[in-house]
């Protein structure tokens, strides 16, 4: 029966895929997809995207808003991790492509939270943490490779419970798990394109009795659009698991980044509407080297109880030398004729070693007659950040991080210790609904030693601080099934985000920091009807709510000599609330269910976003890096085994800061222009081969996603013009 399920939701070639991993023949199970009572387990979707049923793998998906997306059904350039291609089915998802300035790992955000470097979005692979601090500096420097990633799973509004309490969800990569049936399979993939691109991919995995394993590495190299931003990039992963018992299993996994950036900089208005293509800084480079080592068990207690433990350890660094951006973008970096050099570079650096476990309980059990399901666990974090800032670099050009005359100006230490428990249960009322209360409970423990530098006075000013928050957490969800295949959603969560070390003690940054931020607390919460209606179309329709109070974000404010300067603070308080919806239909099964001439499909993600302050000095101001409108456009083409997609993305007009500012000579403040974008990609199959070609940016659109404060700035980033690829590859 659940075979059934699992296999009429995914359809034939899908399903045959993943039967065919689990050691049964889609021959054998031919005639048990006829039955009319079907149970459907694992993921719901028809096409690209669809959704956890109400438990998946251990996490209660019950009542929550969570998209999952299948790569190798979605037509992409996995080679550049084109976001829109991939992610722009989420609605409401905004981007901070940062690739034109150098720096290839884009960020996101959702419903109008600031997606640079993706702070807002708890950010995973195979489930366990790969940011360098949960709390201290979420940034996400290393993401895995899209040509390694089998589904990407995102969870919003309710997540908080289970995995923290970002106001903005989680993004968890699931990674490609090799072959079950046979002790080796490889494949490879070379792709090539324009501004210099060349990216290989290798990867092998099997099985062979009671072991498992898989392993990928990926080299990238790429010229860039502009001047100044090459990069050289090395990525790799290797997994090994042991079925020690029926019951138990256990796995290691490592993960590697090694790469080097060339930083173009930022540029003014003036500068990009002249040429959007210059560059006007020729010597930030940028290094982060990422190591993470994940240990993993799964230990089934009965056949209703299981337990599963998640332990990663990461030690990294990201390391940035670059012309201090003392006097901003209009300071040209030009050759003194005095001493016939550039000026000294400044020289960062930042080393994290921390560790990230998660134990998790997951029990089915009746109550009278009514089924039930209990998800509980604990979560330990244990951070370490070492910060050097301000060094006197080299005179050069090259990527040197040597110091030259002196010490870092700020030299600090910190160490943060979170102990959070948490637990939901499903409650199931009659066949139909079911509600699902949940608490979580966090400690929290920050610390700084050191010293740091004061810009006025130039004195050494020693700091050693540390601070303790006990964090109580509450939600509930609900969902009603208003059919085999479809539902109706709702749930509300509270959300906490501290201040982070960036805001504490800021690298690279441009703007004034206030020295008494305050922590963010809201809540999230949501409502909508999703599901699917036979093999034809796909639909999530819905609305959110969210609540983010002590907001921080950036003022333009003018010093005692009438020049502007930005500070960043707690701006106040916003509310962000909207629309989201999600369809896809394909009309060839809608009408005939088969089609000789190949078949068409659709797909609309919209989001209407309303994101304001509601308080203080900017009542009535848009939030910052907050569209009102995100709305993708996609269109697909299948025949055999040919396929090929065109998308349109538009996003309306934001701005940089909470003064909603239209201009000011510091481009790291303005107006965020609307920008509508084409991209067009293809792919076809034979056999065991592959060839994926495309056009990014199809009608050369001059446009920029973000303004900022610091690297890769600051100012204006524009993003990329038009670009090729073509890519062939093979499975052996």
């Amino acid at each position: 029966m659940a075979i059934g399920g699992f296999f009429n939701a995914l359809g034939r070639n899908i399903a045959s895929d993943h039967v065919k991993n689990m050691g049964i023949s889609v021959d054998s199970i031919s005639k048990v997809v006829t039955l009319e009572e079907i149970t459907v387990s694992g993921i719901q979707r028809i096409t690209g995207m669809g959704r956890m049923t109400e438990v998946h793998e251990g996490i209660i998906y019950s009542g929550k808003k969570n998209e999952v997306l299948i790569l190798d059904s979605i037509n992409a350039n996995t080679a550049l991790n084109n976001p829109r291609q991939v992610l722009g089915r989420i609605p409401g998802s905004n981007y901070s492509e940062t690739e034109g300035g150098g720096f290839p790992s884009n960020g996101i955000g959702f419903r109008g939270l600031n997606p640079a470097q993706s702070i807002e979005t708890n950010t995973r692979q195979n489930g366990y943490n790969i940011t360098a601090d949960l709390y201290g500096y979420p940034e996400s420097y290393y993401l895995p490779p899209l040509e390694a990633v089998e589904r990407i799973e995102v969870t919003r509004g309710a997540s908080s419970l289970q995995f923290g309490p970002q106001f903005g969800g989680v993004i968890n990569y699931i990674l490609q798990n090799g072959t079950s049936d046979r002790p080796f399979e490889g494949s490879f993939q070379q792709t090539t394109g324009s501004f210099g691109l060349h990216n290989s991919y290798l990867s092998m995995g099997g099985t062979d009795r009671k072991w498992h394993y898989f392993a990928y590495s990926q080299y990238k190299d790429l010229g860039g659009w502009r001047p100044n931003s090459q990069v050289n990039q090395i990525t790799g992963f290797a997994k090994v698991e042991y079925e020690a018992t029926i019951k138990l299993k256990v796995g290691l996994e490592y993960s590697l980044l090694r790469n080097t950036i060339q930083m173009a900089g930022g540029l003014d208005d003036a500068q990009f509407n002249q040429n959007a293509h210059q560059s006007v800084r020729a010597r930030n480079w940028l290094s982060s080297p990422w190591n993470i080592v994940a240990l993993t068990a799964q230990y089934q207690l009965s056949e209703n109880t299981s337990i599963t433990l998640k332990s990663a350890l990461n030690i990294s660094a990201r390391n940035l030398v670059w012309r201090n951006e003392d006097g901003g973008i209009q300071t040209p970096d030009s050759i003194s004729p005095v001493t016939n050099t550039y000026v000294p570079r400044e020289v960062e650096h930042e080393g994290f070693v921390s560790s990230t476990s998660e134990l998790r309980l997951l029990s089915q059990y009746k109550l009278g007659n009514s089924h039930q399901t209990l998800a509980a666990g604990v979560r330990y974090f244990d951070g370490y950040m070492k910060r050097q800032e301000g060094g006197p670099g080299s005179t050069g050009s090259d990527f040197d991080l040597n110091l030259y005359g002196g010490n870092y100006e700020n030299d600090l230490s910190f160490k943060t210790t979170n102990l959070a428990v948490f637990a939901e249960n499903t409650c199931r009322i009659g066949n139909n609904l079911s509600v699902t209360p949940g608490f979580r409970f966090e400690y929290l423990r920050s610390a700084a030693k050191g010293y740091i530098t004061d810009d006025a006075s130039d004195d050494i000013l020693r700091v050693n601080r540390s601070k303790n928050r006990n964090i109580p957490l509450a939600g509930f969800g609900l969902q009603f099934r208003t059919s085999s295949t479809t539902n109706i959603y709702a749930n509300w969560s509270q959300a906490y985000r501290p201040t982070d070390y960036s805001n504490q003690t800021p690298v690279g940054v441009s703007s004034k920091i206030d020295p008494n931020l305050k922590d963010a607390r809201g809540w999230n919460a949501d409502l909508g009807w999703r599901g699917t209606v036979r093999n034809y179309l796909n639909f999530d329709v819905g609305a959110f709510y969210m609540a983010y109070n002590h907001r921080i974000g950036i003022e333009l404010l003018t010093d005692v000599n009438g020049n502007p300067y930005t500070y960043r603070t707690n701006v106040a308080n916003s509310v962000h609330q909207g629309i989201e919806t999600y369809i896809e239909l394909n009309p060839v099964k809608m009408l005939t269910g088969k089609s000789k001439v190949g078949e068409v499909s659709f797909f609309n993600s919209l989001a209407c976003i309303n994101a304001q302050y509601v308080n203080g000095q900017f009542r009535g101001n848009w939030v910052e890096f907050a569209p009102n409108i995100i709305d993708r456009f996609g269109m697909t083409y299948a025949i055999g085994r040919f396929s090929t997609t065109w998308l349109i993305s538009y996003t309306s007009r934001s701005f940089a800061d909470a003064n909603n500012t239209r201009f000011s000579p510091d481009a790291a403040v303005g107006v965020i222009p609307a920008y509508q974008v084409m991209d067009w990609s293809a792919s076809l199959k034979i056999r065991n081969y592959n060839l994926k070609f495309g056009v990014n940016n199809l009608a050369d659109k001059r446009y920029f996603t973000m303004r900022t404060d610091e690297y890769p700035g600051p100012g204006i980033i524009p993003s990329v013009a038009r670009s090729f690829y073509f890519g062939w590859g093979a499975r052996f």
